[in-house]
C-alpha cells in the first residue's frame, strides 16, 4: 500500500511540475494548496532534494523547484525514495533483495513468483508515468489547484 509520505511527495511534486522552470514555491504554499502537514512536507522535500529531484534557494525569491525536467521524473522514482522498494516482500525486490528465512526453495516458491510478477507490473507502470504526464492529466481533468497555478503563472509572466 502506498504510504501517506509517498502520496504527499507525489502531490508536492505534481504541483512543482506545473511551474515554469525559473519559478519556485515555498513550503507553506505547497502545504496549504495540497493539504499536507507543513513539518512533514519539509522532511519529504529535503529527502527528495538530497536524492537530486529538487533544488532549493533561500531568501525572498527562494523556495523549491524541480531539479530536472518533469518528463524525466517518474512516479516510481519518487515512491522508491519516499517508501523504499516497490516489491511487497524482500525476496521479490530487484534492488533490495533479501532471501526469506523460512523459504525452502526460492526457485519454486509460488509466493515469491507471484509477488515478483506484482512487482514487475507495478514497476512497469510507475516507471513510465512521468510528472509531466500526470500534471497534464490533472490539468485536463480540471483540478482546482492546477487551474489556479496555470492562471497565476500566466499573469505573473
Amino acid at each position: 500500500m502506498l504510504t501517506q509520505r509517498s502520496k504527499y511527495a507525489l502531490r508536492a511534486m505534481l504541483m512543482l511540475a506545473t511551474l515554469p522552470p525559473d519559478k519556485r514555491l515555498i513550503v507553506s504554499t505547497i502545504a496549504t494548496e495540497r493539504k499536507v502537514p507543513r513539518k512533514f512536507l519539509e522532511e519529504i522535500l529535503l529527502d527528495l532534494k538530497q536524492h537530486g529531484l529538487l533544488a532549493s534557494q533561500r531568501g525572498k525569491t527562494g523556495g523549491y523547484r524541480l531539479a530536472k525536467p518533469a518528463d524525466q521524473i517518474t512516479f516510481g522514482e519518487i515512491i522508491r525514495i519516499t517508501d523504499g522498494p516497490l516489491a511487497l516482500i524482500a525476496c521479490a525486490s530487484l534492488n533490495s533483495y533479501e532471501r526469506c528465512d523460512d523459504c525452502e526453495d526460492e526457485k519454486v516458491c509460488a509466493i515469491r513468483k507471484t509477488m515478483r510478477a506484482v512487482r514487475d507490473v507495478t514497476a512497469d507502470i510507475l516507471d513510465t508515468v512521468t510528472l509531466a504526464q500526470a500534471a497534464r492529466d490533472e490539468q485536463k481533468q480540471g483540478s482546482e489547484p492546477a487551474r489556479k497555478r496555470t492562471i497565476l503563472s500566466k499573469s505573473n509572466s
